[in-house]
């Protein structure tokens, strides 16, 4: 039963109260952080839970005062009401128990690479780079370009970004993937519709005490920072490729026109990169409890379809087509394929628990 399920959290809740007024604790910062954390965790499902039984013990009042011949039918009246009640609270404190996700709460590293397609590619690159801003500047998150390069056309071969703010993992997690574009590219003077590709990674933002890496196993290349075309913008070696020997993972970094801080993001984005793989190998052992859920941000998964000549985009995993295209991408209100997004995530997750 759901009270069951309720009575051990609100008991914990009650006990972390007790303890964060302890002076032994008041004074130890690593233990209050860490109580004080768990307890805003469950405050919440703690107040819906006494809710709860305060509304069950409603139900049982009026029930029992069915058979009254002058209180009966106000009871009875009061009785569907609660009963109602009953019914969205426990939807409410189901979507609760959910097991949370450990990294919603983490800032993220958006990286958004040109695929199939040439320039047409790039662009595209560029425009979903653009909404994904839109997007986070609705939600009064930060966008800091770590690394960018551009191509001839005014797109980029490659951008990556740091995306902070609260939870923005838990809103952008299920857009890693391959985003597919059909449309007229600026560059076509005949018409002609095209398809391109492009891929989006999502990494979760990690510290150095979370992924540790040692000296020894990484492979440093300098290099001159190019441009287009191949040409030098800086006359100094301060470039910086960084090679993980172990896994392959490489990861380059010029934006910058010191070798050190080029060395210091680039470092950044291999910790990312590491801890992505291994969230990866770990969904791989568990493929087949993930094999309803939304997608585990394979950037080899096809996940979207953005058609312009019919103002159409399609959210292939969950069969969602919507014929606001333009307005979506124009205005960054990427809430319409996110939301039914964490909502199909939410159903399969409750459904997996029943």
């Amino acid at each position: 039963m759901l009270i069951e399920k309720l009575k051990p959290i609100i008991a914990r809740n009650e006990e972390l109260a007790r303890l964060l007024s302890q002076e032994d604790i008041i004074n130890d910062v690593t233990t209050l952080t860490s109580l004080s954390k768990e307890k805003s965790e469950i405050d919440e499902i703690t107040q819906k839970a006494k809710e709860y039984i305060k509304l069950l013990d409603d139900i049982a009042n009026n029930k029992a005062l069915l058979d009254d011949r002058e209180l009966g039918e106000l009871a009875k009246e009061e009785l569907k009401g609660l009963e109602s009640i009953q019914r969205e609270l426990e939807n409410t404190i189901k979507l609760l128990l959910i097991p949370k996700d450990p990294n919603d709460k983490r800032n993220i590293y958006l990286e958004i690479r040109a695929g199939t397609g040439g320039d047409e590619a790039g662009i595209f690159v560029g425009d979903l780079f653009s909404a994904y801003c839109r997007y986070a500047d609705s939600k009064k998150w930060k966008v800091e370009i770590i690394s960018s390069n551009e191509n001839s056309v005014g797109g980029y071969k490659e951008v990556i970004a740091l995306v902070k703010g609260d939870g923005v993992y838990s809103r952008l997690k299920y857009e890693g993937g391959t985003h597919r574009v059909q449309r007229v590219p600026k560059t076509e003077s005949q018409g002609r519709i095209h398809t391109s590709a492009i891929t989006v990674a999502i990494m979760p933002e990690v510290d150095s005490l979370e992924v540790t890496i040692n000296p020894n196993d990484l492979k440093i290349d300098v290099f001159r920072s190019g441009g287009h075309g191949g040409q030098s913008v800086n006359t100094t070696d301060s470039a910086v490729r960084i090679t993980h020997i172990p896994t392959g993972i490489s990861v380059s970094m010029q934006d910058e026109k010191s070798q050190h801080k080029n060395k210091e993001k680039a470092l950044k984005i291999l910790q990312a990169r590491l801890y992505e793989a291994e969230l990866d190998a770990q969904n791989a052992q568990n493929r087949e409890s993930r094999k309803n859920q939304v997608g585990s941000g394979d950037r080899s998964e096809r996940i979207r379809t953005y058609n312009y000549p019919q103002n159409r985009i399609s959210e292939h995993r969950i069969n969602l087509t919507l014929y606001s295209l333009e307005e979506i991408m124009l205005n960054g209100d990427l809430d319409k394929i996110i939301e039914p997004l964490i909502a199909h995530a939410q159903s399969q997750a409750l459904s997996k628990e029943s």
